[in-house]
């Protein structure tokens, strides 16, 4: 039988995102404090989630008792083992039935088993909000043609139906976008960028950056010049460096990074969580020139991810030691939940406070473009997960510190920018880093100088960070590099989810 309220809710959410324009949709009244949302979240969530109501119960924790934003604060993390994996899929769902939900992905399974998620369309248009404002404020997309080409994974795996899902909703609301969905297949790629790219004023890629990289410099060696197309990027899933946008805005010819690109911070368990703005990125651009600005704001040797977020959407906690808690509405609505990435957040007005302190002002990028993207909400930076990074003579060395080397002028044509990151200490031979380095198409390793790249490796770890330079002695400094083919099966195999380090 058909779901009349479930028609009522869909009609309704859907109708208020259409008509609804993105200014009215971030431009929240004073009144409206976030955590009084995060509140209601709560409250909502007990009377509709049977799994939510007996985690509370295991706690002894009574719900009536949570009534200010310190209450709040007061409640028990949920986590993925925790909560999630703990009951039927059902008892998570509003209402404990899954069929109010009309679309389940699965996560990456990077931190263990694959999780399912379902949610439903109302579910998809807080993240459709967060790609309007990409492509309204960095590719002023609501006044030229656009053609999406989404070139994540399709399928099960969350990216790639979801941002098709979220372009679409643009569609409706009267964007001038296309899709075209090839997915991670190159040749399809090729084949839609040469088809359809003439017929539209520019063309967003949107995928995961290697594959992105591989997708530029496999099109240029296939014939496709990018230039005049009027590319942009939009991505996903991993923290890059500024040299690697600089570089991929020099091979498509982008004028402007802080408009020609953009970043999502995105979770199979809740949709895209924030988004790079022109206002993050030239924000972050600065502190890449500026180390110390850096160390100093975030408290680390490496460059984060910055994004700026909506708190009345996603409600985020920053913990003492560093890791990051989010609420929000979802088909598995999640309240306190600890997704095990660490960051920070920053107040719209503590971050210009900052930057002025440093004689910066990141409104000067803006001005040019009519200052959109410029808006008052808070940042939040993000280094993903910690086990990421090697332990060296006790300083933590990140794959950010040596990917930068390798997009170095003389290093970054000879390289695809993929290597794996090991520290050496066993007794059999000298402490050393070792990083096995994937070589460009076509190019043998007895061609390139691995010398040269240990050498710039070296160079980026003392200028970037503090703890390596202080911590490991100089004879123990210069890591080992090892060469190999593009697509070594053994390092580099084609078509798996590629990890930096290894223990």
């Amino acid at each position: 039988m058909v779901d009349r309220q479930q028609m009522a809710r869909a009609s309704e959410a859907i109708r208020a995102f259409v008509t609804t324009p993105l200014d009215a949709l971030l431009k929240h009244p004073a009144e409206r404090d976030p955590s009084t949302a995060a509140l209601a979240l709560f409250h909502d969530t007990v009377e509709t989630v049977p799994a939510y109501r007996d985690f509370l119960a295991r706690h002894s924790i009574d719900p009536a008792s949570i009534r200010t934003a310190a209450d709040f604060l007061t409640l028990p993390l949920t986590t993925k083992q925790s909560y999630v994996l703990a009951y039927p899929l059902p008892q998570l769902c509003t209402g404990g039935r899954i069929e109010h939900c009309d679309m389940v992905a699965v996560s990456s399974g990077s931190t263990g088993q694959p999780t399912f998620w379902p949610r439903f369309v109302t579910d998809e248009l807080p993240t459709a909000v967060r790609f309007e404002q990409v492509f309204h404020d960095s590719f002023a997309a609501d006044i030229q043609s656009t053609l999406a080409v989404v070139c994540f994974a399709l399928g099960n795996w969350v990216g790639g139906m979801f941002t098709a899902a979220c372009c679409r909703h643009l569609a409706a609301k009267g964007y001038p976008i296309t899709v075209v969905t090839p997915g991670s297949n190159r040749d399809e790629i090729f084949r839609a960028v040469r088809d359809l790219a003439p017929h539209f004023a520019q063309v967003v890629l949107l995928g995961y950056p290697p594959f992105l990289k591989d997708v530029i410099d496999g099109g240029r060696a296939a014939g496709i010049d990018w230039r005049p197309l009027n590319v942009k990027l939009v991505m996903a899933g991993e923290v890059f460096s500024e040299e690697w946008r600089s570089l991929i805005a020099e091979r498509i010819g982008a004028s402007d990074p802080c408009y020609d690109f953009a970043s999502l911070y995105g979770t199979a368990d809740a949709g895209v969580l924030g988004n790079e703005t022109p206002l993050s990125i030239a924000i972050r651009r600065f502190l890449s020139r500026t180390p110390e600005a850096a160390r100093q704001l975030f408290g680390q040797s490496r460059l984060p991810t910055l994004v700026q977020y909506d708190p009345l959407v996603r409600y985020f906690e920053s913990l003492e030691d560093g890791t990051l808690i989010f609420s929000g509405r979802n088909g598995v609505p999640l309240v306190r939940y600890h997704i095990a990435d660490s960051g920070g957040i920053i107040t719209h007005e503590a971050m210009l406070h900052f930057l002025a302190g440093w004689g910066f002002d990141p409104g000067d990028a803006l001005a040019g473009h009519g200052w959109r993207g410029d808006r008052p909400l808070p940042f939040l930076y993000l280094f993903g997960r910690s086990n990421f990074a090697v332990s060296y003579f006790g300083a933590n060395v990140y794959p950010e510190n040596v990917s930068v080397a390798l997009e170095q002028p003389g290093i970054r044509d000879q390289v695809t920018g993929k290597f794996v990151l090991q520290a050496k200490e066993g007794l059999e031979e000298a402490p050393h880093l070792a990083i096995v380095v994937e070589l460009a198409a076509d190019l043998a390793p007895e061609a390139v100088d691995a010398d040269a790249i240990a050498g710039a490796i070296l160079d980026q770890l003392l200028r970037l960070n503090s703890e390596f330079a202080n911590y490991t002695p100089a004879e123990y400094r210069r890591p080992r590099v090892t060469l190999r083919p593009a697509g070594d099966p053994e390092w580099f195999p084609p078509g798996v989810k590629h990890r930096y380090s290894r223990p």
